[in-house]
């Protein structure tokens, strides 16, 4: 789903069954490997979210975004990160 303003919203589902639904700030690759930085899509004050980085994966078959747990990758995806969207920010 995408808006006009070229943000994509995605809904997720924890193992209790609650949905979240997240704002795709960038989506990058590494190592062969699909990461997404993701914000709440909602929030009481839009000025204090923290951003996650999450690894996008198919387990069965099923989509699947897990937390980066090797803090050298969490590095490398962090930076590809900021330079994508520094990126974005200078061709606009």
């Amino acid at each position: 789903m995408a808006d006009e303003y070229g943000s994509d919203f995605i809904t997720i589902v924890d193992e209790d069954g609650t949905e979240y639904e997240l704002e795709v700030l960038s989506t990058v690759e590494y190592n062969g490997e699909s990461y997404m930085a993701v914000i709440p899509a909602e929030g009481e004050n839009q000025l204090n979210l923290e951003v996650s980085i999450l690894k996008s994966s198919e387990e069965d078959g099923e989509p699947m975004l897990t937390a980066i747990e090797d803090e050298e990758e969490l590095k490398a995806v962090y930076d590809l990160i900021m330079d994508s969207l520094y990126e974005e920010e200078e061709n606009e």
